[in-house]
C-alpha cells in the first residue's frame, strides 16, 4: 500500500507522460517521497496514492502536510491551484513544476529560503531536465542576506523590512561593508573572492566611516551604541548571532530554571552579550540529570554537554611535575592558569576544583574565558567563546 507519511516530498502527476516522469522520480527519490497518480495511470506495481480528479484537494492537502512538492503540470495550472494557500516564503512549502515532456523544472515557490532552488537542481538531474531558476542572488551569484550563515544555526536579528532593504542594496551592486567579530567563518566558500561590492573591515570603526550604503554584523555581541552610530550614518543594518557562546554552568542540587537563568540573564547583560548566540550549555557530568539546567537548554533550545571529573580537573593547574596547562583566565600576556581554590565547595561535595569555567573551555576550545566565574547564591556560571577553525 501507499506509503506512511513519513516521507517529505510529495510527487503529483495528472497525465499519462506526467505518470511515468513521476514515477522514475519518485523511484529516484526512494523512501523521501509519496507518489500520488491520476487513478487512471496507477499500474499493478505502483506503490502510489491513487485519486480522481479534480486535483485541486489532493494539492491543497499535500501543501500543508509536505515540505516538498513536485507537480508534473503546467505552472499556470499550479499557481491557480496554490494561489489561495499561500501564506509566507518562511513557511510554505518548496514547490518545483515539471512539464509532460519532462524538458523544464522550474523553482515555483519558496525557491530561496525553502529549498525549491536546490530541489529543482535534484528534479533535473534525476530526470535530465533543466532546472529554471529565478531568485536573483541565486542568479547573479553574490550573497543572500537572508540566508547568510543558516547552515550554522546563525539568527538573523532584524526586521524583515531591513532584511529585504539590505537585500535590494546587495544585488543592485551597492557598496556594502562586513564586520565580524565571532562565529563561524566560511560562510563564503573558502578561497573565493567575495562579490565586487561587499567589503569585509577588521573594526566596526571602520566600517562606520567607509561609504557602504548597508552594513552586515556578525557578532555575538549586544552593541547598541555601535549599531546606532552606524544608522545614523545612513546604513542599513543587519545582525546575524551565531552561536558562538559556551555558558559554563555549576549548581546545588534542586536549584531550580528561574534561578540560573536570572543568573544567565544578569550575566549576558553586564557583559553586553547576546542571549541569541548561546551555542550550547556545559557541566559536569554529575549534573547531567539536574532539572534546572536540563529545563534551561531547553527553553535555549541548546545542547547540554557534560565533563568527567578528570576532564574538568585537568583544566586547573597541576601539581609539580604534572605538564603544564595552557593559560585560562582572560589577560593576554599574564593570564593565568585556573587555580584550585583549596575551600572549594564542589571540590568537598563533588570531587572537583571548579565546574562552571573548566566546562566553558572544554567545550569551546577556547584558551580563555570571555567571563570568569559569576555566582548566585547556589549557582556558579562562566562564558567563553567558541573557537572556529
Amino acid at each position: 500500500g501507499p506509503r506512511p507519511m513519513t516521507s517529505t516530498t510529495a510527487v503529483i502527476a495528472i497525465s499519462r507522460h506526467g505518470s511515468d516522469l513521476a514515477r522514475r522520480l519518485s523511484g529516484s527519490l526512494g523512501d523521501d517521497s509519496t507518489l500520488f497518480l491520476d487513478h487512471r495511470f496507477v499500474g499493478t506495481g505502483d506503490d502510489a496514492v491513487a485519486f480522481d480528479l479534480p486535483v485541486r484537494p489532493v494539492v491543497e492537502k499535500v501543501f500543508d502536510e509536505y515540505r516538498r512538492l513536485v507537480l508534473f503540470m503546467p505552472v499556470g495550472a499550479a499557481v491557480r491551484l496554490l494561489a489561495s494557500r499561500l501564506s509566507h516564503k518562511h513557511s510554505d512549502p518548496a514547490v518545483v513544476c515539471v512539464d509532460d515532456a519532462g524538458r523544464f523544472a522550474v523553482s515555483l515557490l519558496s525557491g530561496h529560503s525553502g529549498g525549491a532552488d536546490q530541489l529543482a537542481r535534484e528534479v533535473a538531474s534525476i530526470l535530465g531536465s533543466t532546472a529554471v531558476i529565478t531568485s536573483a542572488s541565486h542568479v547573479i551569484g553574490t550573497l543572500a542576506v537572508d540566508l547568510l550563515g543558516k547552515e550554522f544555526g546563525w539568527r538573523l536579528a532584524a526586521s524583515p523590512t531591513v532584511v529585504t532593504r539590505v537585500s535590494a542594496a546587495v544585488i543592485n551592486g551597492e557598496p556594502t561593508g562586513i564586520f565580524q567579530s565571532a562565529g563561524e567563518t566560511t560562510w563564503w566558500p573558502h578561497g573565493q573572492p567575495l562579490p565586487q561590492n561587499i567589503q569585509a573591515f577588521q573594526s566596526l570603526e571602520a566600517l562606520a566611516s567607509s561609504s557602504s550604503a548597508a552594513a552586515l554584523l556578525i557578532t555575538d555581541e549586544t552593541i547598541p551604541d555601535s549599531i546606532a552610530a552606524l544608522e545614523t550614518g545612513g546604513k542599513k543594518v543587519v545582525v546575524y548571532r551565531p552561536r558562538s557562546l559556551v555558558v559554563g554552568m555549576g549548581c546545588r542540587k534542586g536549584v531550580p530554571a528561574e534561578e540560573l537563568e536570572q543568573l544567565l540573564v544578569s550575566t549576558f547583560q553586564r557583559h553586553g552579550l547576546a542571549l541569541e548566540s548561546i551555542g550550547c550549555i556545559a557541566t559536569a557530568e554529575i549534573k547531567q540529570h539536574e532539572p534546572g539546567i536540563l529545563e534551561l537548554a531547553d527553553k535555549y533550545v541548546v545542547a547540554l554537554r557534560c565533563f568527567g571529573v578528570d576532564e574538568l580537573n585537568g583544566m586547573f593547574q597541576g601539581e609539580e611535575g604534572n605538564p603544564p596547562n595552557p593559560p585560562l583566565r582572560k589577560g593576554g600576556e599574564d593570564a593565568v592558569r585556573l587555580v584550585p581554590d583549596p575551600s572549594s565547595a564542589p571540590y568537598r561535595l563533588l570531587g572537583v576544583w571548579g565546574v562552571s569555567e573548566p566546562a566553558a573551555l572544554l567545550a569551546s576550545g577556547a584558551t580563555e574565558l570571555l567571563v570568569a566565574k559569576e555566582r548566585s547564591a547556589r549557582a556558579t556560571v562562566a562564558v567563553a567563546r567558541m573557537v572556529f577553525g
